[in-house]
């Protein structure tokens, strides 16, 4: 078997109404459907689907522990142009949104974050 390209990846959400909000709004990400318990959102050439799973939510410490060590933990990446990397952490002030620092790696920069639920993501601009 080859796999030929990632068609979607799935996230899990406590909320699916906020969820979508939160990356329709604060991401840019567009809605190609709505499937009972779940919201297909396109990114790029593939598709981001958000599960309605009701779970415990994370405590402010645990948000904290995860996002101020983002590095070898398991994280989704998006890529950015260099002017939206750029603007990312004013517009994650102003959304609310938990952030590390950027990191740059040489030939590209990244910033860790947490979307509402806490899962840990990513954004990546190369030079």
């Amino acid at each position: 078997m080859k796999l030929e390209r990632l068609d979607h990846f799935g996230l899990e959400v406590n909320e699916l109404a906020s969820a979508e909000r939160f990356y329709t709004e604060v991401l840019g990400l567009t809605v190609v459907a709505h499937l009972g318990d779940q919201t297909l959102l396109q990114c790029g050439p593939q598709n981001l689907a958000l599960f309605q799973v009701k779970r415990p939510p994370l405590t402010p410490e645990q948000r904290h522990d995860r996002i101020s060590h983002p590095l070898g933990k398991g994280h989704h990446a998006f890529s950015v142009s260099r002017a939206d990397f750029e603007a990312a952490r004013e517009r994650f002030a102003l959304a609310g949104v938990d952030s590390a620092r950027p990191i740059n790696w040489g030939d590209h920069d990244c910033m860790y974050f947490l979307d509402l639920d806490g899962n840990l993501l990513e954004i990546v601009s190369y030079r």
